[in-house]
């Protein structure tokens, strides 16, 4: 017998009318009891009601007596049997057609939920399975082939109590994305983070308040999994990797008008919010042009060019900022010509007012000023490890982003940028190939990348 669930939460308002179904059955069989009754009467009037039909009460003949009469006088009166037949199944018909009319209106009608909220349930065993977060029973032939079932590995989710008392884990292992959401201290991180930090074999990116999972996942990472651990915490100078910005942006090519725009964007709006003001977009387009005009100038001179370099260009206080935009649309960046962009951005500046300009000069400084701290600056002057790496080095990676509470607002773009130069640079783009006359997905990196990504309310927006 197939399971029956009671899908009810909370009291039911509508109780189903037992027995419903019985009507129909009765409602067909009296349009039946019609017709003969029909053809009956019929055929008596036309005989006038004789005595030879039997007794009636009031003329009235019971509704199978039609059947009687045409065993003994059929081939005596054919004619009259044929009418009456015609009457009867005329009325018949008839009340079927009406009642199957009335029966589809009811079906397709919109009816009452008899459930105050709706029709949800817990899962049972079947639906935990179908989703892929609980192991299935392993063929011998998977085990023997080394296979992994599903829910072997993966995200933790939860726990399922199973009739017998034993206790199963649920982990997700497919492309969807997985968000928590409870309040804090509610064991998120002793629950779910740290057991699937703990079982995760691939890369990961973590975002990591106070270096807690660092301390209590970063060992086992290394030494059982294989992966490469790196720390990125731009506010110390010991024990954290160095990672800069400008080094992300493929200079030279033809994305790097498309790389530097999009930087230029997540500095000047931290908190995603668009760039809603004249000064945002103004500074923002000043800042695409420097910044490719440090790149180039750095190329050409052998040197690195970083966001500390860039806000040291427009902060010099040995020259006047007009030397600057003088040195934009004069310098040979590319073949010995002035790089389109870059000229166009000085001479912008150049055009303005007075006034206007310097505003727009204090707007593009005022976002680059988290990089005026010394340990800030140094964290981010040059890389020891490239985005690339986290699914394409020969091992592994582990990059945990660390943050003390007291540096998370202002660190809060340049965290930003990282996460979205991953989400760009990793996943902007899907290949497919074809085999065998299917197309498929194309496998274009070394190792799968879990973003462990912990973000406060306040945060999602721009995140």
């Amino acid at each position: 017998m197939k399971d029956k669930f009671n899908n009810a939460i909370g009291p039911q308002v509508r109780t189903p009318k037992v027995g419903a179904s019985k009507i129909l059955p009765f409602l067909a069989a009296a349009s039946l009891l019609g017709g003969l009754q029909t053809a009956t009467q019929f055929f008596a009037q036309s005989l006038q009601y004789h005595a030879a039909l039997g007794p009636s009460f009031h003329n009235l003949y019971a509704p199978w007596a039609i059947l009687t009469w045409a065993g003994k006088w059929y081939s005596d009166s054919p004619e009259a049997f044929m009418r009456a037949g015609g009457f009867g199944i005329t009325v018949a018909t008839v009340s079927l057609l009406a009642l199957t009319i009335t029966k589809m209106v009811q079906i397709n009608s919109a009816k009452i939920n008899p459930f105050l909220h709706g029709s949800a349930r817990w899962a049972n065993k079947k639906d935990i399975q179908d989703a892929g977060l609980l192991q299935r029973p392993t063929k011998k032939i998977d085990a023997l082939l080394g296979r992994h079932a599903a829910g072997q590995e993966g995200v933790y989710v939860g726990a399922w109590l199973d009739k017998k008392g034993k206790l199963h884990y649920l982990r997700h292992n497919g492309p969807e994305h997985v968000l928590t959401y409870a309040p804090t201290r509610s064991g998120k991180g002793v629950g779910l983070v740290i057991p699937t930090l703990l079982s995760w074999p691939h890369s990961a990116l973590i975002t990591d308040l106070k270096g807690e999972l660092w301390a209590l996942t970063a060992g086992w990472r290394k030494q059982h999994a294989g992966n490469k651990v790196l720390r990125f915490e731009p506010t110390t100078l010991k024990g954290s990797v160095r990672w800069n910005p400008l080094d992300e942006i493929r200079i030279s090519t033809e994305f790097e008008v498309g790389d530097v725009q999009n930087l230029a964007t997540l500095i000047v709006d931290p908190d995603g919010k668009g760039l809603e003001s004249h000064w945002h977009k103004t500074s923002q387009a000043l800042l695409v042009g420097i910044i490719l005009h440090a790149l180039y100038k750095a190329k050409n001179e052998g040197t690195t060019a970083s966001l500390p370099e860039v806000d040291a260009m427009l902060a010099d206080t040995n020259k006047p900022i007009e030397e600057l935009w003088m040195e934009m649309t004069t310098y040979a960046h590319v073949n010995g010509h002035v790089h389109p962009v870059v000229g166009a951005s000085a001479r912008d500046m150049m055009d303005r007012p007075e006034e206007e300009a310097g505003s727009v000069l204090s707007t593009a400084k005022s976002y680059l000023a988290l990089y005026r701290d010394p340990v800030v600056a140094h964290n981010v002057a040059r890389s020891e490890f490239s985005i690339k790496d986290l699914m394409n080095y020969d091992d592994p990676v582990s990059l945990y982003i660390v943050t003390t509470p007291n540096d998370k607002p202002r660190l809060r773009p340049l965290v930003r940028i990282l996460i979205n130069m991953v989400v760009r640079l990793l996943a902007g783009k899907v290949e497919f190939e074809h085999i065998q006359s299917e197309v498929r997905f194309k496998k274009t990196y070394k190792h799968r990348l879990l973003g462990m990504l912990e973000l406060a309310p306040e945060n999602w927006t721009g995140s």
